[in-house]
Order: C-alpha cells, then structure tokens, then sequence
C-alpha cells in the first residue's frame, strides 16, 4: 500500500470516529480545515475520505477562510426547510376561525359545540387541506396569544346600585364593634357534602397505581345522607366554629349554629359584650328577606342578652363575604382528595385545618330536627322588637333583647287576643322630605302640575268608558279612594322603593291594588314632564318602621345602639 492510501485510510478512520458526534457546520469546517492542511488536491481527497461532496468541503474552506466566529447556530439565518405558516400563508387565519368562530370565521364551524383540543384541531385542518400535526396547532396558538384556560367565576350578575355603598357601611359596622371590643363574625352555610365513600376533588399522596377507591355514582346513601357544615368565623380572633348538621339548612339550624358558637367560644372570649355584628350573605337560611331567620335571631337575643346586628352583603356578592375567603377555603383544601365516608370523618377533617397565620377551627355534630316550612305571620314579623337602620332597613337590623314578662303579665296576655293596629299614619308624615326625596314646596308644585293633567286624563277616560258626555256635574257620584294628591304622592314613594305595595296600601288605608292602578296613572305623567324620582336606600316593612324612622327621639337611639 503507498503512502497516499495509507493516509487516505487513516483520514476515513479518523472521520468515521469523528464526524457522527459534530453536527453539520462542525462537520463541514473539519473537513475544510484537513482539506487546507493538504495543500494542493487535499479537497478531492478529503471528499473521498469523508464520504461527502467535493462543494461541501469547499464551502467548508470558506467559511474557514471568511474568518467568522461562532454563529451559536448550526445554519445560516433563513437556511434549513420553511415553516408551514410560511409556505401556507392562509394557515393561521383558517386555525383562528376554528378556536374563536364568534369573532371570526363562520358561526356555524364544524368545531362550534365540541372541544377544541389540538388533535382536533389538527385533523380539521388537515380535512381543509392543511397538513399539519397537534404540536405545530399548538405553537401556532401559542404564537397568537392562547393558553389553556378553564372558567373565571367573576360574573356576579346584575349588581345593585348600591352595591359599593353596603360594602362600606359593613365596613364601618365591623370597625366601630371592634374597636370596643365587641364580636364580629361571618356566617354562612358551606355546600352539602355527601356522606360516604363518594370522589371528592383534589389529589392526595397514595402508594403509586392505588388510589383510593370510591363509587362510580354520587347517589346519596339513604342511610349517611348528606353533611350540611355551618361556619362562624370570628373575623378579630381568626378562629372557625363548624356546627355540621344532617337535616335540613334552615333558620333555626343557622341560629343554633351561632348560639353554640356564643356559648362554646363566644361568651369566653368576649365577656363584657353587650352587642354582637353578623355579616351574612344576602340569601339562604340566613336571608334579609327569610322571616324565621329574623325571629330565630329574636329568640337569640333574649336568650344571650346582647342586642344582635345583622349586615347583608347585596344580591350576587357572596363570595366577598369573608368567611369564604378565610375558612370555608382552607376547609376544602384540607380534605381534598379524602372520601368523607362518615360524619365524624367531616367533623374530624374541619377540626385539624389550620393555617400558617393562626387560623384555628371547632367542629362539632348538630343531630337535632330543622323542620321545614315554618310559616311566620305579618303580626308576629311587626312584634319583633327590630330596629332597622337608616341606611338599607332591610340589609341592616338590629334585634334587641326584651327583658322577660311576669308571671302574671303572661297569664294576662294569653286570656287577651292579639291585635296589630293598622291605623294609616297621617298623610303629612308620609309627605315628609326624608320620604319624598324632595322638599315640600317641591312635591306641591309637583302636585299642582300634575293634578290638572290627571283630572282631564280621568275625564276621557270615563267618557271613552260612558261612549257618550255626562248625564251629571262632576263631582257628583261615587268618590275615588285616593284623591290625585295622595296618587300622586303614593306613586312617588313606590318609585323610592321605600316599602312594597302592600305596606303602601295599609299606610293609604286602601289596597295594594288601588296603589298599583295609581302608580300605573302618574307615572306616564311625571316621564312626560321629565320628572325622574331617585331611590331611596331606607327600606320599611311596617308602618312602625316608618313612625320611629321620623321620629327623631327613637333614630337617635337607633343610631346609637348600632353604632
């Protein structure tokens, strides 16, 4: 063998050896590089040694000769095989009209009702024409600003107008009770849990390929039934009182819940506590508008002897109530993953959360009957000795306590029968500016614009009714119940959403129809005379709610009392 095929042969041993752990460039200036150690025919016998092209080693030589550093990359800048989006130029414009078919494309898309994974994505790409796989789908919505996302609870509905402003007066409520040192507490029903050995969301360390087994079905077991958790949570202690019941989520059950708390925590970590601050959601057992929740309270009251506040959150806004947010949260996370197969497991499972800012919890089993379908009277909701606030009576109450009766007053009141005076209040009182929204001098020219138009209205009316002109004067004939005056002031204070037409209809000594034929006469008045009438945030339910809100005496006390 001559000397040029010995080197011949150690240049192929050395490439063999070599070039498959270098990538393309690395490859090509190495060969370059034996290629100008060789002089004169060295890139014809590079080429043969290395197994490549004659033009690879030459370019090889170049870049050598070009003098360039490192380029950090394998190829040139735009070198190396297109990208589909670029040889495909209508590509990423069918993909977005396949995720987002509301805002562009055709609302009627093949992928309207059905999951939008990247597979299918890709195969309905693929059926148009576009060959292309689930990974290149995904980095195409990637590069357009999508991600996987599930669902956003932040819708909370149409929200009150006065939505803000309960927020802050819960606040100053909260503020005031605490800086004397009075208790403060959430409350609120947790969702029902069912008992037994039924999945529950989350994921908890088990051996690996055995997870714990439960039923393929969430049936109630008839015999388990359902755990119903309800949370105090005193908010200047960070401490939880769970009362878990297994009837129904009543009233009853919710005042019971805060009277164990009262006298299990309560009482020993406020002893001089003579009023208590209840921040509850708008609906539920412990509703502004659930009446067995008002008298369950009443109960509570007397029996504590502290005169109880009660703060609605508006309509839609649960989830800003604090007791979500600071315990019924953690609770959830510390059973996660964990069959609740038995009350004492749920009980158990609320007594061991905690948290790493203090937060401590009591739970404890409620056995008891909360039957359903209590009825509460108009005559038993008027006694209640309820003390409704300046700012939204109905959001805002205070209960006070009523010293217990004598002997004999009791056996007095029992031979005695009950009765609720519904006697109108003056008209006077009703047209009072905390009422009206305006002042006196306002509602009368109101009055003695709108009178005038109101009679001749009622004029046509009658003779479109008779078909023919009066037999007699007018005036003459049976009277209206209300006269313009009173339709018009009662059609006023319905438009302030002051009371319902019920309790208009006993301060007019007429009935909520009357009121409700009224309203539907004077308001076509006052739009066209561009008379917009604002709502009021005072909220009566009996007309004693109106007689001690102007009553200056009896407010001062009410503000007092709840301040």
């Amino acid at each position: 063998m001559s000397g040029l095929d010995k080197q011949r042969t150690a240049m192929a041993a050395k490439f063999a050896a070599i070039l498959p752990h270098l990538d393309e460039r690395q490859r090509r200036l190495l060969i370059g590089a034996e290629a100008r150690s060789l002089g004169h025919g060295g890139i014809r016998a590079v080429a043969r040694a290395a197994g490549v092209r004659e033009g690879t080693v030459s370019l090889g030589v170049r870049e050598l000769e070009s003098g360039q550093g490192p380029l950090g990359r394998v190829r040139r800048v735009g070198g190396g095989r297109k990208r589909l989006v670029e040889r495909e130029p209508a590509l990423r414009d069918a993909l977005l009209s396949l995720v987002e078919p509301d805002v562009r494309g055709d609302p009627m898309s093949p992928l309207r009702w059905t999951c939008k994974s990247t597979r299918k994505l890709a195969a309905e790409l693929t059926r148009q024409g576009y060959g292309i796989g689930p990974d290149t789908v995904g980095d195409l919505l990637r590069e357009e600003g999508f991600s996987l996302q599930g669902n956003a609870k932040v819708l909370e509905g149409k929200q009150h107008p006065d939505r803000d402003a309960q927020f802050r007066y819960i606040n100053d409520q909260a503020r005031q009770h605490q800086d004397v040192g009075q208790p403060v507490i959430s409350v609120d029903t947790k969702k029902k849990e069912l008992v037994g050995a039924f999945k529950n969301r989350g994921r908890e360390w088990e051996p690996k390929g055995r997870p714990v087994a439960v039923d393929t079905h969430d049936f109630p077991d008839r015999e388990l039934g359902k755990a119903v958790p309800y949370g105090i949570y005193d908010i200047a202690a960070d401490t939880g009182w769970v009362n878990v019941g297994t009837d129904h989520d009543t009233a009853a059950f919710a005042a019971e819940s805060i009277r164990r708390w009262w006298k299990g925590a309560g009482r020993t970590a406020y002893p001089a506590a003579d009023r208590l601050l209840i921040t509850a959601d708008a609906g539920g057992s412990n509703g502004y508008r659930t009446r067995t929740w008002k008298t369950e309270l009443a109960r509570l009251a007397d029996e504590i002897g502290l005169a109880i506040t009660v703060c609605h959150f508006p309509p839609g806004t649960a989830k800003w109530n604090r007791i979500e947010h600071r315990l019924f949260s953690h609770i959830t996370m510390n059973w996660r993953g964990r069959p609740l197969t038995s009350h004492e497991v749920i009980v158990q499972s609320i007594a061991a959360t905690t948290t790493s800012t203090g937060l401590t919890v009591h739970a404890e089993l409620d056995t008891n009957r909360y039957p359903t379908g209590v009825q509460v009277t108009d005559g038993e909701l008027a006694a209640l000795p309820i003390a409704r606030h300046r700012f939204h009576g109905d959001w805002n109450y205070t209960l006070h306590p009523q010293p217990a009766p004598e002997k004999d007053e009791v056996s007095d009141a029992n031979d005695q029968p009950t009765v609720h005076n519904t006697t109108p209040l003056p008209t006077s009182c009703l047209r009072h500016p905390e009422l009206t929204g305006m002042s006196d001098q306002q509602l009368g020219k109101l009055i003695d614009t709108l009178v005038p138009e109101m009679e001749l209205q009622r004029e046509h009316t009658l003779r479109a009714r008779r078909g023919r002109e009066r037999l007699v004067a007018a005036g003459t004939g049976a009277k209206a119940k209300l006269t313009p005056a009173d339709r018009i002031l009662a059609t006023v204070l319905h438009l302030r959403k002051l009371a319902t037409m019920d309790l208009l209809g006993q301060l007019f000594g007429v009935t909520a129809m009357t009121i409700s034929r009224a309203s539907q006469e004077v308001r076509p008045l006052l739009e066209a005379h561009g008379h917009h009438i604002n709502g009021s945030t005072a909220r009566f339910r009996t007309p004693a709610d109106i007689a001690v809100f102007l009553t200056p005496d009896l407010t001062q006390t009410e503000i007092k009392e709840t301040s």
